[in-house]
């Protein structure tokens, strides 16, 4: 009896795992790295893929042919038919007339045109366009930047919601604990019914907020999907921790920003690009030079008359020179607007090392705050946590009220929340740290 007891148990016991293994394979969600939710944004966020065209575009316009440095060929061709009623005179009194007189005229030819000189305009735009696709490389690299930087704090903010629902089920499971000893207790006649309803509101308010952040889970990974370019209902699991193991140093970030820094590096190519531009418009003060080549093919034939059929072919070959004398003052406007934009680009630079640099400053000034915040209240929720286990044991004894242990448990709770954005804003501190120098 006692074997065949133990093997019904066995069975029993293999048949639970098996239904537990089953459930927990269909109920398991794929758990998403920060590397993973990284790499899905760089493949699918639009924004990139935007910045990544736009980068492409510049490439493609990058060549001798945009800059005027190649020269063109084409086929012409064309043709006419007319009739006409004709009447001539000859000397010295000879008149011929054609009623209805057909004609036919047929051309065609291969032509060439190349600007060889142009006051070396094409040079100075070729150069621009160079710097107009390097340009564009900088600032696909500034979208993918702050693209990352959205992505990492809304991964965390994931993570930090999370924490605060963990938090909240702790108070919950405090709460419990207050309702089962105020029962006990006031069913003892040692606690008043006002502590055990003051427990059960209190454990009702808590199971209200843990149903609220679940809703702010909820749309937290709604804005992480979108980032990621998918579903708003997608779901997935995360990582539930923050790591902070991020040391700044002031000084080489100081020294890396003015040569890393996407936005000033940006600017920096727009002066150059702005500069390139008033070396064309100088360009326009000097001579041009054309040349013009080509193959040509013309037939005419008449009806009747004294010419009935011309034909010629052969190769023609003919330049042009321009020199510009007058323009009605265009050329000095062009350059005059150019010499005025490159002095924007100049200030634009300076304003963005100013505000980028003292953007450095204050995050690293927050970064500290957050690390110093971050110190202190870790101590304040271990004493925290040892607050509300004393009042509850207090409460057990009939040593407290059911106030002084909401008061604790409050504490405790604000202590978790105060906890997890210090975690989470030293996180957002050190993301934009990293953005700035572009190293994320």
């Amino acid at each position: 009896m006692n074997y065949q007891k133990t093997i019904n148990t066995l069975k029993k016991s293999i048949l639970f795992s098996v239904i537990f293994l089953f459930s927990s394979g269909v109920n398991a969600q794929k758990v998403l790295t920060l590397d993973d939710a990284i790499q899905i944004a760089l493949k699918n966020n639009f924004d990139i893929l935007v910045a990544g065209n736009d980068a492409q575009i510049d490439k493609v316009n990058n060549t001798a042919g945009n800059a005027g440095m190649l020269p063109t060929v084409g086929i012409t061709g064309s043709g006419s038919y007319g009739l006409s009623d004709t009447k001539q005179k000859f000397y010295p009194n000879t008149t011929t007339d054609y009623s209805s007189l057909s004609s036919t005229s047929l051309s065609a030819g291969a032509q060439l045109n190349w600007n060889l000189f142009d006051g070396g305009k094409m040079f100075v735009t070729k150069n621009k366009l160079n710097e107009i696709q390097a340009l564009g490389e900088i600032q696909y690299k500034d979208k993918v930047l702050q693209t990352l930087y959205n992505v990492i704090a809304a991964y965390y903010d994931v993570v930090r919601q999370k924490q605060q629902l963990s938090s909240i089920n702790v108070a919950l499971n405090y709460n419990k604990d207050r309702v089962t000893i105020a029962q006990a207790g006031f069913n003892a006649g040692s606690l008043v019914k006002t502590d055990l309803l003051q427990a059960k509101i209190d454990l009702n308010v808590n199971t209200e907020s843990a149903i609220d952040q679940q809703y702010t889970i909820d749309a937290a990974l709604k804005t992480l999907n979108q980032l990621l370019g998918k579903n708003a209902d997608e779901s997935f699991e995360i990582s539930d921790t923050i790591p902070l193991n991020y040391s700044p140093d002031k000084a080489d970030l100081l020294q890396k920003i003015d040569r890393s820094n996407t936005s000033i590096l940006g600017f920096q190519k727009q002066i150059e690009i702005a500069q390139l531009a008033l070396k064309e418009n100088k360009s326009l003060y000097l001579p041009t030079f054309n040349v013009k080549a080509g193959y040509y093919l013309s037939q005419t034939v008449n009806s009747a008359g004294s010419t009935l059929k011309t034909s010629s072919a052969g190769p023609q070959i003919g330049g042009s020179l321009v020199i510009p004398i007058y323009s009605a003052g265009e050329t000095k406007r062009k350059t005059t607007t150019a010499k005025i934009e490159t002095e924007s680009a100049e200030y634009n630079l300076q304003n963005a090392k100013l505000q980028i640099r003292t953007l450095l400053i204050n995050t690293l000034t927050e970064f500290d705050n957050q690390q110093r915040l971050l110190k202190i209240e870790s101590e304040n929720n271990v004493l925290a946590k040892e607050n509300i286990q004393i009042s509850l044991e207090r409460l057990k004894l009939g040593q407290t009220t059911s106030l002084e242990v909401h008061l604790a448990q409050e504490d405790y709770v604000q202590s978790n929340t105060r906890l997890i954005n210090f975690r989470y804003n030293l996180k957002i501190a050190e993301t934009k740290l990293k953005q700035l120098v572009a190293t994320l």
